[in-house]
């Protein structure tokens, strides 16, 4: 698809007109993890055969990059090296138990940048430098919450170290601080914001005080804030318009839940979930679709049709096999699933919730943190040693190519056109057939 019109100079700074050319929320244009129409990734590639451009990235990050136009944005978190004093270090707060150490450095929260064409580096900006009050699980990052953009701003969020709206050349319009966030036993942030229409929403969700923010695009300036009776989660919110009203929907541990975009009201609600609610939601054809699978599994099948408590009256549920960290993936009226952070792949009708495909192991894989992506027909999935496997869409997935980079890839992937572009550890890739 051609891009609908050109950059146009409004209100003093560029903006453009998202299509299907691009990638502005980290689970694609419709936020179901499926590729427009004419993405046509390659099948197979290694670090020498199929890689268009490769550039190192500074520091650590684990957030999907998003693509606008000519640029791929991503976040990372910069180790300074330069030691705090006893007086800037953030004092902690006894309320709540920790299984990590802080750190006793200064990070750098950055945004960078990249020419689609070619990986060269158009703008970085620091968007904070401070001492973080947590650390991290040891396989997760700083930067970890995934850009977004509407075509006339980009919106990142640093959890604890800030939300910040950027134009297209990277000038900072405007930044909020909303506090520190206590995450479960300290094990890090992962606060991916989302936007619709005029309103930019976060999932604040932790160890006390959890709420679902809605801010102001234009300006930052909170709209309402609804609270939550959850603990921490990772997930990020779906949207959807129905029935001339738009639903916000949460996961959780207790509850998933909706709340009316206008006004942050509550609409409905199902569950239990599970601990460590992290995958995200889906909606397609008037149903949303909310998993969670940390020490259990539950996916449910909602109408967004709903009012109330509807735990006993979803259109299906079912409670075998859910994913942990990955989100599933909605294909073609099936819902895929992995076994927690296996290789253990299930597939599930979407409309009825039976099951299509028992969990079959995907040997070339090992395990997952990223989420699959599906592009001409086909599904992507990354792991966490660096390999990427191919298989062909459908009840019976046919396995069609086994790559690895000599890199870790907790990123999901991202197809547009003739290229797949991959967030590894320790590098940026752009892969693209001959």
């Amino acid at each position: 698809m051609k891009r609908l019109l050109p950059l146009l100079l409004v209100l003093g700074f560029a903006v453009t007109v998202v299509t299907a050319d691009d990638w502005p929320h980290w689970r694609g244009p419709t936020a179901n993890g499926v590729a427009a129409a004419t993405a046509d990734p390659p099948v197979r590639w290694d670090e020498k055969t199929n890689v268009k451009w490769k550039v190192e990235l500074p520091g650590t990050g684990s957030a999907t990059p998003i693509v606008l136009g000519e640029q791929v944005v991503v976040v990372a978190a910069v180790p300074t090296g330069r030691k705090a004093t006893p007086a800037e270090l953030p004092k902690p707060d006894p309320r709540f138990e920790t299984k990590t150490q802080p750190p006793t450095e200064f990070y750098r929260f950055e945004v960078l940048s990249f020419n689609r064409a070619d990986g060269k580096l158009r703008w970085r900006k620091v968007a904070n430098e401070a001492v973080p009050h947590e650390g991290h699980h040891g396989t997760h990052s700083y930067a970890a919450g995934s850009p977004t953009t509407d075509g006339k701003r980009l919106y990142v969020s640093f959890g604890s170290f800030g939300i910040y709206a950027y134009d297209l050349d990277g000038k900072l319009l405007w930044k909020r601080d909303l506090g520190r966030l206590h995450t479960r036993l300290a094990w890090g942030e992962a606060v991916t914001p989302v936007i619709h229409g005029d309103t930019l929403l976060l999932n604040w969700d932790q160890e006390a005080d959890s709420r679902l923010i809605a801010l102001d695009a234009a300006t930052g300036k909170t709209r309402w804030e609804a609270k939550r009776d959850e603990k921490t989660s990772w997930n990020t919110p779906a949207v959807a318009e129905h029935k001339g009203r738009t639903q916000v929907i949460v996961n959780g541990t207790n509850r998933a839940r909706a709340y009316d975009l206008a006004d942050g009201k509550p609409i409905w609600e199902v569950g239990p979930m599970t601990v460590n609610a992290i995958p995200s939601p889906l909606v397609a054809d008037g149903v949303a679709y909310v998993a969670s699978g940390y020490k259990g599994a539950a996916v449910f099948a909602v109408p967004l049709d709903s009012a109330g408590d509807v735990s006993a009256k979803v259109k299906w549920h079912a409670g075998k096999t859910a994913p942990y960290v990955p989100s599933p993936l909605l294909l073609d009226g099936r819902l895929y699933v992995t076994a927690a952070n296996t290789n253990a792949l299930s597939i599930l009708d979407a409309k009825t919730g039976k099951v299509v495909l028992e969990p079959t192991r995907l040997s070339d894989l090992g395990t997952l943190y990223a989420s699959p992506m599906a592009a001409a027909g086909r599904i992507y999935l990354n792991d966490r040693e660096g390999t990427t496997l191919v298989l062909k869409a459908g009840d019976k997935p046919e396995i069609l190519g086994v790559n690895k980079l000599d890199d870790a890839l907790d990123a999901s992937p991202v197809a547009l056109g003739k290229t797949l572009y991959l967030r590894g550890a320790k590098h940026l890739y752009a892969i693209e057939g001959k």
